[in-house]
């Protein structure tokens, strides 16, 4: 497939902003840091749509994109210890409406580094999406960092640490365009999915 049109729609600081998707919308979510920005931005083929940070935990708010076909909602990242414990706690309860409106979001994508053991956030991540029943897909970013022979291995431990069938985790770097083709494979099935349920 192929994002012709890629705009940003509206942010929103609590459940009130959050919109009603008139078509399917699918959510990215991901520790502080994790490449959430670089992800949309590969995926959108727009250099500078997301805003990218050095600086983890910049996204606060949930910010809405029209990607043509389909909506893409950018979570805030969670996890980064260098925010007081009310602003953590603002953004869980935001992550929490919006996972709670379950039936607007056709499918999830959870970010996690491949480098890296999922930490208690990201299984607490996977326990809410599986607690809400929603579909999901983990993507596993920054796999150029890793030795070309390592990554499969290393997809295969993170699928294993989570509970997960490794046909669910995708190897993705937003530097070279891996796991590119199967991203957009996953955002055809859920396409193809949403028509058949209206």
């Amino acid at each position: 497939m192929e994002i012709k049109k890629a705009e940003f729609i509206t942010s929103a600081a609590n459940k009130g902003g959050f919109i009603v998707p008139d078509k399917p919308m699918i959510a990215v979510c991901g520790k502080s840091n994790v490449g959430k920005s670089s992800f949309i931005n590969a995926i959108a083929g727009r250099r500078k749509l997301a805003k990218t940070s050095n600086t983890p935990g910049r996204t606060r708010l949930v910010n809405y994109f029209d990607l043509g076909e389909f909506i893409l909602a950018d979570l805030p990242g969670y996890g980064f210890a260098k925010v007081s414990r009310e602003e953590k706690l603002k953004w869980a309860n935001l992550l929490e409406s919006f996972f709670e409106r379950s039936e607007d979001i056709s499918h999830v994508f959870s970010l996690m580094d491949i480098r890296h053991p999922p930490t208690q956030d990201d299984r607490d991540m996977i326990t809410y999406l599986n607690h809400y029943i929603l579909p999901f897909t983990v993507i596993a970013t920054k796999s150029d960092k890793l030795p070309k022979t390592r990554i499969v291995p290393a997809v295969r431990q993170l699928a294993a640490d989570i509970n997960m069938a490794e046909g669910n985790v995708i190897a993705f770097s937003a530097e070279d365009d891996r796991g590119k083709k199967e991203v957009f494979e996953k955002i055809e099935t859920i396409l193809e999915l949403a028509k058949n349920q209206d």
